[in-house]
């Protein structure tokens, strides 16, 4: 089991941050496109509150992180590393997630899902609120989801 801290990213960690979206089992196949070229930038770190899971006992390793844009009220990235999957670490940083954005004052946040991530977000509190079309890049609907931080 992992023993983890959940700490603000800071712009050193965009490394790290874009190495685990791009490495994500979950972008594999027809999903490749989305994450592409993909960056997590330093200065997108630096301007939302992007928080990580870290390993307590591996250096400090990342296991997981969250973006959330308080000025949209939306989740815009939640990622845990594929060997860290299914340990709590994703529901913990949604509960994370919503703790931040309560004390932001939002009343709730929209999360426009990844497919196959739905049934995660559901487990962890979001309701489903209707889809968003393909555009650009992505050929498919996504779920559209919020959670309710008020």
């Amino acid at each position: 089991m992992f023993e983890f801290t959940i700490r603000r990213a800071v712009a050193d960690d965009s490394k790290r941050l874009t190495r685990l979206v791009r490495s994500s089992r979950a972008y594999r196949g027809d999903y490749a496109a989305m994450v592409e070229g993909y960056q997590v930038g330093g200065p997108y770190i630096e301007h939302h509150p992007v928080f990580v899971a870290v390993d307590d006992g591996d250096g400090g390793r990342v296991l997981g992180f969250y973006a959330l844009l308080v000025d949209e009220a939306e989740l815009d990235l939640a990622f845990v590393v594929d060997a860290a999957q299914g340990l709590g670490i994703g529901r913990l940083l949604m509960e994370h997630m919503t703790e931040q954005a309560r004390a932001a004052g939002l009343d709730s946040v929209r999360v426009v899902a990844h497919p196959p991530a739905e049934e995660f977000y559901l487990r962890t509190g979001a309701v489903r609120t209707g889809t968003v079309p393909p555009t650009g890049r992505i050929h498919w609907e996504r779920p559209e989801l919020r959670y309710d931080v008020a």
